[in-house]
Order: C-alpha cells, then structure tokens, then sequence
C-alpha cells in the first residue's frame, strides 16, 4: 500500500538573517506550491532468504530529474550508500531515510521491532515530486517568445521536467544547478519524505492531522515529524541552519523563533561515526525550545510572487557576509538589527490588528478593503467615512509604513555587508510594484538579493497587478499563501486531470 504525504513550499515575509539568532522571530508563510513524497514496499513478498540479509534495498526516483538511484541499506547500523552512478546522490532523501528509520527503530518495541523489520526487508520504493512553482520556466517562456504572464505557467504540464543551468555566471561548467525559485525545496522535500517514511512505518497518523479538532491529539506526531525532518535536513546541509523552512513546511504559516542549535551537536558528532541508533534517542528527546505560534494573512489579501529574471543569490554566502559585518562593527550591526527587530514586531501587530477587525466589523473591514484594492495608497484614506473604516485604513497604512522601515533597514544592512540584499534593480522594481492600485506592501523575501520579489494585494487587484509585472518584464508565479503544513494525500498528485495551479489562476 503506498503512502503519499506533501509538504510546502515557503515565503519567509519578515525576520530574513535576524531569525538565524534566538530570540528573534520571523513570519514565515506557507504555499500551495508543494512536495510529495511516495513510498511503497519494493517488493510484494519478503524473499525467504531474506532474513539472513543484513541490508535492504532503497530505490529512490524522482521523475523530473529522470533519475532513478539505487541503495543498499545496513540493517545493522542503518547506513546508506548509493549503488548506482554518484552523479545522482540525493544527500536530503538519504539522511531523510536514515533518520527516518532509526526513529522508528527507536521507539518501538519487540514486537514493532518486528514488523518494521519485516516492512524494510521487502525494500523501500521511494518516489519525489516537486510542483512547478519552486523552479524558474521563466527562459523557456522567453525562448519562446510568449508573454511573461502567470498563463503561460498554468499552461506548463504538471510535475514538468526539469532543465540544467550548465553553467555558472563566471563562465565556468559546474554541477548542473537546477534554476529555482527560492521556495525552500531541499526543506520540503525533505519533510515530505520524512513524513511520509514515518506514516508507513507507522511512527505517526498523519490522518489525523487534516483533523483541525483533532489538533492537540496529533502535535504529537508533527512534532516528531519536525525533529526528525530539521535532523536530517541540517545534516544534509552541512549545517544548523535556523530552520523555519522546515518548520514551516510541517507545520504552515507561522511566526517563528528558531531552537537552539546545540539540540543538534550530538547529530553532528553522528556524522563523525557515531552509530545513528545513539545518537537519535537524543535527538527525539531533546530540548527543542523553537517557539511557534499561528500567523495567516488577514482575510481578502492574497500574496503574489514575481520573477524578475536577474536569476537567483546564493543565500549562504550572503548570510556569511552579514555575520562577518556583525563581528567587524558590532555596534552598528546591533543598532539595525534592534531597529529590524522592532519593525518586524510592529508588522505583525498591524496584520493582527487587520485580523481582529475582520473579525469583529467584517462589513466595515470588507468594504474597506474592496476600496482599497481599486486605488493607490494615498487615496485610500479618503474612502473611510466612520471610524471602524478608518481604523482598518490606519492599520493597512501602518502596515504599509513599517515595510518601507523593514526593507530601508535592510538595505543598510546590505550596504554595510557589501552584499545586495535590496539590489537597486529590485528596489526601483518594489517601489513601482508598492505604487500600484490595491498593493499593501512589497519586499524581498528572506535573505533578498535577485530570486522573486513578493507583494501582498488587497481584494482582487491580483490580475492587475500581474499584468503590470508583466510590463515590467516580471513574471508572476502562480504561488499564493496556503497556511496549511503537511498533509497525507489520498491519491498520486500525477493522476489528478486539473492541477491546483490552474485552477487558482484567474484567467481573463
């Protein structure tokens, strides 16, 4: 029987470089753009023989790469290694694997033992798709000479084979590097295939999960989810990163404070040659202390991605350049970031303010905004005629006020670091987008540079303002705020006539 479980895609909209230091928290949003895994037993039967075996057999496909690699998996000391061509390696499902199965391992009893034993031994058929929206189709629409507009996207086969960008900027061939669009692949790929792994061996009820009433029953099994998903996403990376890209693909949208990277160090000294069994009690049961707390966008505003096409940053080295600058002027580095910190709070403050008088006044907060999304922003005050109305206005302009403070800060920061974290190209790009009738706000998401800017619009402005992208030779993805986390999925994403995506553009 196959499991098929999904993970999103993320935009982190506030806290980019500060979230990588405790206490500060980030809002990060998750998307319909998502990663599935599907995992099947490899074999029907269990070869009589096999229990005298000390691996077992992992297969590992993922069709728009049009790969397949083949592992045999230790048994004993749960290692991995890739029998087919290295070229194909896949270091975020190998360690998705291995964790996977040493959790599991870890927390059963003789007699799961057993049957998890039995499961392994009839192999692991592990297949992984990712949706269109996290690579960039942007040049083959170009090379075409079709219109930059998100139809074209809604046009794209589903699950399209991907292209390799063979070459680096500087002229040299590198690894083939797959164009994307900065929506955290490796992390939800990864919590997909972890989740998935833990459903069918039986760790976790993923089912429950889709259960809002049955929430505080399952956190349980999200949070082993979690643990195990941020475990083996660190170590394929090399590093503890801050980890809201994980967090939020197992769990949604959320305002996010990472967790001490020490609960990791033990993981770490596992790369080193420390059986996997050790060091994974410790990992379950350490102190995880990241903080997660609900955050969805206010009801009627919708957040639109574009691609401007100066290709994507490389968000390590830009971060290296950042704490190389906070060690150099610590005290000007402390000053901006104390002052980022207060205007990320301030942002959140306004979008729940925004929440509440949805809730309490929702006509008056309606009508507002529909005004609102037909106008620009020094226009929108005029339109509140009682003070519920301008209650709402006041906190869409505070809201607008504290992103031009967010993105100035940042750009000081980038400044000061030598990196272009709000490069001039996006910045002229983001005031024209924030110009526009219906539009709230406009930054760069997470760690900035040239990958895809984001907006949030009021009401249904969306299609003019993907038409405005269009002129300025921005191509609007067809990725939209989704709050939800991971989820089990009743059928292969392939086999499904519509996809998502095209449902969801509005075609004119």
């Amino acid at each position: 029987m196959a499991v098929i479980a999904s993970a999103p895609g993320k935009v982190l909209m506030t806290g980019g470089y500060l979230i990588l230091e405790r206490p500060n928290a980030g809002i990060v949003l998750s998307t319909n753009a998502r990663f599935y895994a599907i995992v099947k037993p490899l074999s029907d039967e269990i070869n009589p023989d096999s229990w005298a075996w000390g691996w077992t057999d992992v297969k590992l496909t993922s069709p728009q790469l049009l790969r397949e690699s083949m592992y045999k998996m230790s048994l004993k000391n749960l290692t991995i290694q890739c029998v087919s061509s290295s070229e194909s390696r896949n270091p975020f499902v190998e360690n998705a694997v291995q964790y996977a199965v040493a959790a599991a391992y870890a927390i059963f009893d003789k007699n799961k033992k057993d049957v998890l034993h039995k499961l392994l031994l009839q192999g692991l058929d592990i297949t992984v798709l990712g949706c269109n929206d996290f690579y960039s189709y942007r040049n083959q629409i170009e090379a075409l000479g079709l219109p930059l507009i998100p139809e074209q996207l809604a046009a794209l086969p589903a699950f399209l084979s991907i292209s390799f960008n063979a070459e680096e900027s500087n002229g040299e061939n590198c690894k083939p590097e797959v164009a994307k669009t900065g929506l955290g692949s490796s992390a939800a790929m990864t919590t997909a295939v972890v989740s998935a792994l833990l459903h069918y061996f039986g760790v976790v009820n993923l089912s429950s999960c889709e259960d809002q009433l049955q929430e505080k029953k399952n956190s349980s099994d999200l949070d082993m989810v979690h643990v195990i998903a941020q475990s083996a996403h660190c170590i394929a990376q090399g590093k503890v990163g801050s980890g809201f890209d994980v967090s939020s693909a197992v769990y949604g949208s959320q305002r996010y404070i990472r967790f001490s990277p020490e609960v990791l160090s033990s993981a770490q000294v596992a790369v080193k040659g420390l059986p996997l069994q050790e060091v994974i009690v410790d990992i379950i049961k350490g102190k995880w202390d990241h903080e997660r707390t609900k955050f969805s966008l206010p009801p009627l505003m919708t957040l639109l991605l574009g691609e401007p096409g100066t290709g994507g940053s490389s968000t390590p080295s830009m971060v290296g350049a950042v704490k190389k600058w906070q060690k150099s002027d610590p005290q000007k580095s402390q000053e901006i970031w104390r002052k980022l910190s207060e205007s990320n709070s301030a942002l959140e403050a306004q979008f729940q303010m925004l929440s509440k008088l949805a809730e309490e006044h929702w006509s008056a907060y309606k009508c507002m905004i529909e005004s609102c999304s037909k106008l620009k922003s020094e226009k929108w005050m005029e339109q509140a005629s009682e003070p519920i109305q301008e209650a709402v206005v006041k906190s869409l302009l505070g809201a607008r006020d504290v992103m031009l403070g967010i993105r100035y800060h940042m750009r000081q920061m980038g400044e000061a670091a030598g990196v272009p974290i709000e490069p001039e190209s996006q910045t002229q790009l983001l005031n024209a987008t924030m110009n526009m009738e219906g539009v709230l706000l406009a930054g760069v998401p997470g760690a900035g540079g040239f990958d895809a800017i984001f907006a949030v619009v009021l009401g249904d402005s969306g299609s003019n303002v993907t038409k405005a992208w269009s002129s300025l030779n921005v191509l609007a993805l067809l990725v939209r705020e989704d709050p939800r986390g991971v989820s089990l999925e009743s059928c292969d994403p392939r086999t499904r006539e519509i996809t998502s995506a095209v449902a969801s553009v509005h075609i004119e």
